[in-house]
């Protein structure tokens, strides 16, 4: 344990009002002390009303978690070992995906399903089963760099799986509600959503971009482990998840053992980071807001991707100063270069011309770089939001790549391919007013699709009739598929 950490039942945050950054908002006060167990009734058999009109196990652990803040659960696992709770949890998983250090893969476990599941619950129930270890491999990112991830053992996968649905029936009544990432019925663009809904409704004139230095790698597994224990007090279940942490890293055929960070990819990774950002970074700038600002305070965080916004820039910069400090406490540190605070509102443009510093800065936040403009309609502020150039770039890379590879496939095959890579990214990035960047991306891959069918042509080139017809046919158009923010979330609320 590293210097600094406490015991486990000792009060880590003050208590914490209602987060009102808002809709949907799924947290309520922020407990101080520990409280007995959870009721004998938690025992009833998972998945069904012990009668009829009755909640199921899970959804008494829930309505126990929501109606006692300082509950800790004493009686999870079996929960967890259920036979249709790891089933459901294998059926959830992807079935192609890379296998672990064991090779084993979704399809062949699968032949023996029941078997195997009988079994793991068995090992489960009595203690006996053991992590293995997390083949590591490297994905390279939009800035050039490798991203580390770790591949985990299928057995591994369904247990994480079947426990982060336990836990989030906790946790999810904890969770404050500008917190997005990685949390049933929440999505990046709910997130995008309430960014821009933030900046175009709240007075915010300067906005801090915050980036954790290599946030999953550097968690302390001890200060994870008592943030865990505020709401866990089964030790067999938070067993389960130190056995994980430790698991050793497999990596180019050397195995060595694991003292910090827990590993992306992981089932559990995501729902372990929210509970050490939410305790590390949530309740305490929920906590400032209401009592150290000044002004207007916006908040949206979305795994480690963090965005505050501010009235004053002298809020800005205090919070700025104290978040760097809050963070250190628990091992972690702002990218010192990352980092960053930007004039950005309804007001930046006007200032900044006035002070003759040009346009004001943008930043990137999900894959979307973030640009004052105005409507064309009444020229009033609005915030445009067109795709990064770096995932472009970093997209259409990955898909040259992929032509050379398959040069001399099938075209009808690389066509319904290079259509899906447009449809996905058509998806996810078709939001108001990035109609232009939609675009872009298309004819990039159609030129791209050009170059790579003109290689193995005899001619050294493609017919420009025939080349628009194969645009046509197998790339769908740009279009948005996405409403206005402000439209979204009032459906919503």
């Amino acid at each position: 344990m590293m210097h600094g950490h406490g015991k486990s039942d000792r009060p880590i945050v003050p208590a914490k009002s209602p987060n009102n950054a808002g809709p949907p908002v799924a947290e309520g006060m922020e407990g101080r002390g520990l409280a007995k167990g959870n009721p004998s009734q938690q025992n009833l058999p998972i998945g069904r009303s012990a009668a009829p009109g009755r909640p199921s196990a899970l959804e008494r652990v829930r309505q126990a978690a929501r109606r006692e803040r300082t509950i800790r659960f004493t009686a999870l696992l079996h929960h967890i070992y259920a036979l249709d709770r790891l089933r459901a949890a294998y059926l959830s998983l992807k079935r192609h995906a890379a296998p672990g250090v064991d090779g084993e893969t979704w399809r062949h476990y699968g032949e023996a399903l029941e078997e195997h599941l009988q079994d793991l619950s068995a090992r489960l129930k009595r203690g006996a089963y053991r992590a293995k270890p997390v083949r590591r491999v490297y994905i390279p990112k939009a800035d050039g760099r490798h991203r580390p991830l770790g591949v985990t053992a299928l057995e591994d996968k369904i247990v994480q799986r079947a426990t982060v649905e336990v836990l989030n029936a906790i946790y999810e009544t904890d969770f404050l509600g500008f917190s997005y990432g990685f949390r049933p019925g929440r999505s990046p663009h709910d997130a995008l959503d309430a960014l821009s809904v933030g900046l175009l409704t709240k007075k915010v004139n300067w906005v801090l971009d915050v980036d954790i230095r290599g946030f999953f790698d550097t968690i302390d597994h001890g200060w994870l482990v008592q943030f865990v224990e505020r709401r866990i007090a089964d030790r067999r279940v938070v067993r389960l998840i130190q056995k994980w942490l430790s698991a050793d890293v497999l990596e180019a055929g050397t195995r060595r053992p694991v003292e910090d960070g827990t590993p992306q990819g992981g089932s559990a990774s995501p729902l372990l980071a929210n509970i050490y950002l939410h305790y590390v970074v949530d309740c305490w700038i929920q906590g400032w807001r209401q009592q150290h600002a000044q002004g207007e305070v916006l908040v949206v965080r979305y795994a480690d991707d963090i965005i505050l916004g501010f009235q004053y820039k002298a809020d800005a910069e205090r919070c700025w100063t104290e978040l760097a400090a809050r963070v250190r406490q628990f091992r972690l540190e702002l990218h010192p270069e990352k980092t960053r605070l930007l004039e950005f509102g309804s007001y930046a443009a006007a200032n900044r011309q006035r002070q003759g510093q040009g346009k004001p800065d943008t930043f990137t936040f999900l894959g979307f770089t973030h640009i004052c403009g105005t409507k064309r309609s009444n020229g009033r502020f609005t915030v445009l939001r067109q795709t990064s150039r770096k995932r472009l770039q970093a997209t259409l890379s990955d898909v040259n790549v992929e032509l050379r590879r398959r040069l001399h496939a099938p075209i009808p095959e690389v066509g319904q391919w290079l259509g899906a890579i447009v449809r996905g990214h058509t998806q996810y990035f078709g939001v108001p007013m990035n109609s232009p960047a939609l675009q872009q991306f298309r004819w990039a891959v159609a030129r791209l699709w050009y170059r790579a069918l003109a290689r193995r042509s005899q001619r050294g080139r493609v017919s420009r009739v025939r080349m628009q017809r194969l645009i046509a046919h197998w790339l769908p158009p740009a279009r948005i598929c996405h409403p206005y923010p402000l439209r979204r979330l009032g459906v919503i609320t």
